[in-house]
Order: C-alpha cells, then structure tokens, then sequence
C-alpha cells in the first residue's frame, strides 16, 4: 500500500519535476546573459546593438586554442650543459690512464689486489677486455701503450666539447635545441651535438684516421672510452613545460575593444565572424559585471524558462495520459530521459570544437524511447520539450531546435507502429533525412559553403547512425529496470512457442482456440475505442491460462460426452471454477509474464456470479439459503480499456458459440444483453469507456461475431457424412 501511494504521490511529482529543473538550469552557460543564439549568415533583426559598457572583443574559443598551440610549438627543447659530468669523467679516465699500464706490466698480479682497484667502481670487465687486447700494443709498432691511452683521453676531450646529448635525434622533435649553460641560453641546431648514434660514428671515424684499421685495437679503444663517455647536454622537462606555459600565457585573449555606446551591430545586417566575435563577447562582459541579485534574478528567470517548457508536456500528460500522471515511476523515466539529453548537450556545448559538434547531441534516441514506452504522442510532445529545452542550452538557439524538432519527429513516427527489435534500424535513414533537410535549408539561407555542409552531413550522419544503436541498447535495460512493459515485449508474448502458450494448446486444446478466437475479436475492437491492441490481443492470450492446470474442469476441453460437475455440488464446482484464476496469477508470475498480462487473468471476470453454478445451488439449497457473493470471483474489476475488452469478448464469444442456430438477430441480442447485464452490475463502473466506446464495441462484436458464426448451405450426402461411421 506504501509503494502506491508513493508511485502516485503529488509530492513526490512536484520533487521530480523541481529537481529536473534546477539540474537543467546549473547546466546553462554561466555568466553569459541568455539572448539569442547568433550564427554567421543570419540576419540581424533586432534593434541595433549598442554596447552598455566598455569590453575586450575576445578571440573564438577554437582559434585561441589554436594560436596557443602555435606558441608551444614555438618553444625549444630546453638542455642544459652540466660541466660537473666533463670533470668526474675526465678524472676518472686520468686515473684509469695510470693504473692501466702497471696492470698490463703485471706490477698488480693477484686477483685481489686488482678487485680492490677496480671493483669500488665496477669497472673490473673494462680491466679484462683491455688486458685482452695487450697483445695489440704489443703488435703495433707505431704505438705505444701511453701514446693510445692519451689518444682516448684527447677523444673523450673532444667529444665534451661538442657535447653529448641525453636524447636521441629521433626522441627531439625540433630542428633546433636551446642549451642552457650557467646564465646564458642560445639556440642551436640539433646536429650541432652529439647523440649516442653519432657519437659512436664519431669515435670510430677518430680511430681510424688516428690509429688505422686495427680493428682489435680499435675495439678495445671504443670500449675504454665508450665506459667513461656519459651525456652532458641533459633536456630539462621541467624547464621546457615551464617555457611552454609561459609561452601559452602571453597570446593574448582579445583582439581588439569596443568601447561604451559604440554600436556593435545593426538592425538588418548580416552577422560576420568579427560581429558574432562581437556579440559573443559582450554576452560574457555583461554576464561578468553583473552582482549577485541580478545573477539570482537570472537564474530565477532560467527556472521559469525551462518551467514553462515543461509545462506544455506536464499539462499533456495529466489530461491525456492518466496512466503516465498517476505512476511517478514512468514520470521519473522521463526525467531521465529528458536530463539524459540534456546532459549530452551541456558536454557538447563545452567542447572547443570549430565543426559542428552540436549535431551530436542524439535526441533522436529520446523520441523513440518515449514512442517505444509510451506511444507516439507522448513521443512528439516530448520531443517537441527536449528539443526546445537543448535549445536553450545553446542560448536559445532556433536552428537547433527545430532541426532535432524536424529529425526526433521523423524518428518517432518511425517506430510508432513496431513489429520487431530490428525495426528500430529502419529509424537511420528518417534521421538522416530529417537532418540533410534541415541542414540544406539553413546552410542556404546563410550562403554557407558546401564545404560546411558535407561536415555538418557527417556529423547528422553519425548522429543518425549512433541513435538506433542506443535506443536498442537502452530500451532492454529500461524495460528491466522500470518494469515497463513496451509494444516489443508484447510481441515476443505473441510467440505461440512461448511455454505458456504451448502448455495451453497440449493441455486445454478447447480454451487454447477459444483464447485465440478473442484475441482477434479485441485487436480490432481496440482499435475502434482508441485502446492498445497489442495490449488487448496478448491479453486475451494469457486470461485463460489457469485452466491449463485442470482443464478437463472446463466444458470446452472436455473431449467425453460427460461432464465432470455432474457429480460434484455447486461450491465444489465453483472453487474449481475460481482456481483458474487464482492459479492461473501463481503460474503467470512465476514465468515472468508483465503485471500489465498477469492484471487480465482475474479482471476478465471482475466480480462477475458464476451464475450457472449460483442457479444451480439455488434449486438445490433454496434462493434464501446461499450466499450469492460465495458464487462470484474474487476480483478485481477492469480498470483498463482493454482488460474490460477481455471481460466482454470473453463472455459474448463463449454464449454465442454455443448457439446450435446462429442469426444476426439472436447474435446481436446476446451482446446487448451481455454487455448491459456487466454494465448493471457495475463491473465496467472502473473501466474509461464512454457511451460511445461501448456503441463502437457492440457494432464491432457483432460484426466479427456474425462472420465466425454465419451459415453454411449443407453439402450433399452430408446428413451420411455425420451419422455413417466408417471403422476402416
């Protein structure tokens, strides 16, 4: 009882709709005062613009992101030149220089006295390679062991003062560097230095022209000098990123000023790059200068502009749409969708983007949503909302309105009448249509390029192509969610292999044809009163599926010639009766059927007297002695158009097939009987069916009626077909 009151509370309606509002009003622009949205082409048409203070005419968005972008690239690699690796090395060659030659003469022999000179370093492996190569001192005449260990200190010298750097060519993406070195910095090419790949090629072309071809020596030589050799020329991220802020920060933001009372537009003229540039800037002059009452007058005024947009749909739905009113959970669905939308907006409104980006914003998803929940009316008029709310999200912007207006609508007539999942595919091409069309129109009007419009047919194209996908994703997790039941749920309950279905059509064969005969008899009734006629057509389905537990408890299964009741009393008889729908409830929650199939089981007989039995009792126990509200089922009444279809279907449909002779006058009379006996009983008294409904209803049943039950000429010897049997 909680949970109903809160799905129908008042309360909690005016909470959803305020938060709704308040969410949308924190996404509008801040600090821009909100007046129409400006587009390059259009035409001015109000007063002229004069300007109500002094302001800096602001760079676009895109271009100054663009100019900054400039800068940065700009800015050189930052290295600095550290001296301090030049000394260490070059001492630790000096060193080297001396021990080498009184290893090589053996005056350090013991393995342990060459580990304490080599190993505080880890340097013992250069020991052994050079120790290797003492042969070749030996072989080459020319030079001696000293002259070839000055010879790499000379090269060691050489590479230092042309500089080694820390990065490769390749990892520098400049032409030129800037090298620090103590208080002065200079830009030099790149080349200028040394990086790991052409200090090897350095070195080898040093030896060779130094000492020959001698590769062993030369080996040797390249390995000494290749341990000591270690960058100092050393990039600086923190300098660099230091200088490209630096450089960002000093393009200016503005391009020029418009002083107070200069006129920035005219009334007429055509709105150029440098006016929009204008205009877009005084927005944001004004919005800055103003104090915190005129910014809460503001907000306030944004409340009631999204206000009064909500309001058309709001007042819609609560004289239309009473099963949308009255359930909080489907109006919080449309919150959600409408926040949804809305949301996307204020992100793409925010990127610095010069294409049309605003093309992205899939509104199309919300109209066939809200057609596939609800139905297609619900889907314009919100459509209609969302798009007039996105528009001012771009501060009012006319175009963009009307194009998701023309583009949504197209795709909820789309999916109006849906047949299956994959038609939501079929949407792609009226969105894309929807939008080429109102990109043409515009584009047009504002002697845009056609250059402009192919980018703006991509986006619409992407646009149309993303919205389907997302509809089909997010109507499955809907559904789930909200325990919604849409039009394609209905359809896959069409399915004759559902269990249920199979189950009825094995075991109760009678009440299987009998359910789909009404099913037919209600889909084309719903039509004629303006109710579903998937709803009513699955329901008629579903009602009788209780009597596939006892069917053999039901004239229409019982195959014998005897009847099971005979033998039984009247309150026997009738709670067997009353199981069907008890039973049938147990066995449609357990198979998951929707609240919406499950709520025709026991409202298709509302409180009706199961009046055979009641009459029954009444010849054996006397008129005086029963209870007649002990011969009725349990309830409750319909309280929907197509669950009061079922009702009176159900009833006509079963008492008219069991007229032997069947004529127009005697059909007719038990459908008006039928109907007016419910009617007095005041089982319809729940139902929105109007005078007019029930005439239309009357007029259709005895339509169908009649062309299921019309008669047929005797065909010859027909008398022989029913009264000869033939055993063979």
């Amino acid at each position: 009882m909680n949970s109903i009151k809160l799905r129908q509370s008042l309360r909690l309606k005016i909470l959803i709709v305020l938060v709704t509002i308040i969410l949308i009003v924190m996404m509008f622009p801040k600090g821009e005062s909100i007046e129409s949205e400006v587009t390059v082409g259009s035409v001015w048409i109000q007063n002229d613009l004069i300007a109500s203070t002094t302001f800096e005419v602001l760079k676009s968005s895109d271009f100054y992101e663009k100019e900054k972008m400039q800068a940065a690239q700009r800015v050189q690699p930052i290295f600095l030149r550290d001296n301090s690796i030049t000394s260490v090395t070059i001492d630790s060659l000096k060193k080297y220089n001396v021990i080498i030659p009184r290893i090589l003469s053996f005056r350090l022999t013991s393995e342990e006295e060459i580990n304490k000179t080599f190993l505080s370093d880890n340097s013992f492996n250069v020991f052994l390679r050079f120790k290797k190569q003492a042969t070749s001192f030996k072989d080459v005449k020319t030079f001696s062991l000293s002259e070839v260990l000055r010879l790499a200190r000379d090269l060691l010298d050489r590479i230092y003062q042309r500089g080694l750097l820390n990065l490769s060519y390749n990892e520098i993406n400049r032409d030129s560097i800037a090298v620090r070195d103590g208080r002065f910095e200079r830009v030099f090419a790149k080349t200028l230095y040394l990086d790991r790949e052409s200090a090897n090629n350095y070195i080898s072309n040093f030896l060779f022209i130094n000492i020959g071809s001698n590769r062993e020596l030369n080996e040797a030589v390249t390995e000494y000098v290749l341990f000591f050799l270690k960058p100092n020329i050393i990039y600086s991220y923190e300098l660099t990123d230091s200088a490209i802020r630096n450089a960002k920060e000093k393009v200016p933001r503005n391009i020029g000023i418009v002083n107070e009372n200069e006129r920035i537009v005219a009334k007429h003229d055509r709105i150029t790059n440098d006016i929009k540039l204008k205009i877009d800037s005084y927005k944001i002059a004004k919005g800055e200068e103003i104090g915190f009452w005129a910014r809460f007058a503001q907000n306030l005024g944004k409340f009631f502009h999204i206000l009064i947009i909500l309001l058309l749909l709001i007042i819609y739905i609560n004289l239309f749409r009473k099963r949308i009113y009255n359930d909080n959970l489907k109006i919080l669905l449309i919150s959600i969708i409408i926040l949804f939308i809305s949301f996307i907006t204020y992100l793409v409104y925010n990127l610095n983007a010069s294409a049309p980006v605003e093309l992205l914003v899939i509104l199309p998803v919300a109209s066939m949503l809200l057609t596939i929940i609800f139905d297609s009316r619900v889907g314009f008029y919100g459509t209609v909302t969302i798009a007039m709310i996105v528009g001012g999200l771009r501060g009012n912007d006319y175009v963009f309105a009307l194009m998701n207006i023309v583009a949504g609508g197209l795709a909820a007539y789309t999916v109006r009448d849906i047949k299956n999942r994959t038609q939501i595919f079929r949407s792609f091409f009226y969105i894309l249509v929807g939008y080429f069309v109102s990109i043409i129109a515009f584009s047009l009007e504002r002697f845009a390029s056609f250059d402009q419009m192919l980018i703006s047919f991509a986006f619409a194209s992407s646009n149309a192509l993303i919205s389907p996908v997302f509809t089909y994703g997010l109507i499955i997790f809907i559904e789930k969610i909200f325990k919604i039941t849409t039009d394609l749920t209905l359809l896959e309950l069409t399915d004759f292999n559902h269990p249920l279905l199979k189950d009825l059509a094995h075991k109760a064969p009678g009440t299987f044809n009998h359910s789909m005969i009404i099913g037919t008899l209600v889909e084309t009734t719903a039509e004629a009163i303006g109710a579903s006629p998937i709803l009513a057509r699955v329901g008629a389905y579903y009602h009788d599926i209780g009597k596939s537990i006892d069917p053999d408890s039901f004239v229409e299964n019982q195959l014998k010639s005897e009847n099971i009741h005979e033998g039984l009393k009247p309150e026997q008889s009738v709670e067997l009766i009353k199981n069907h729908v008890i039973k049938g409830i147990d066995l449609a929650k357990k198979s998951g059927l929707p609240q919406e199939i499950i709520d025709f089981i026991p409202m298709h007989h509302g409180t009706m007297v199961i009046s055979y039995f009641c009459e029954k009792a009444k010849l054996l126990y006397g008129e005086d002695n029963i209870d007649v509200n002990q011969y009725r089922y349990p309830g409750p009444k319909p309280d929907t158009k197509e669950t009061a279809l079922v009702m009176l279907a159900d009833a006509c449909e079963s008492t008219i097939r069991s007229l032997v002779e069947s004529d127009r006058q005697k059909v007719e009379n038990i459908i008006n009987n039928l109907i007016s006996a419910r009617i007095e009983d005041g089982q319809l008294d729940n139902a929105p069916l109007t005078f007019k409904d029930i005439s239309k209803i009357r007029e259709s049943f005895l339509k169908i009626l009649i062309g299921q039950h019309h008669k047929r000429i005797r065909y010859p010897n027909q008398e022989d077909l029913e009264t000869t049997r033939d055993d063979k």
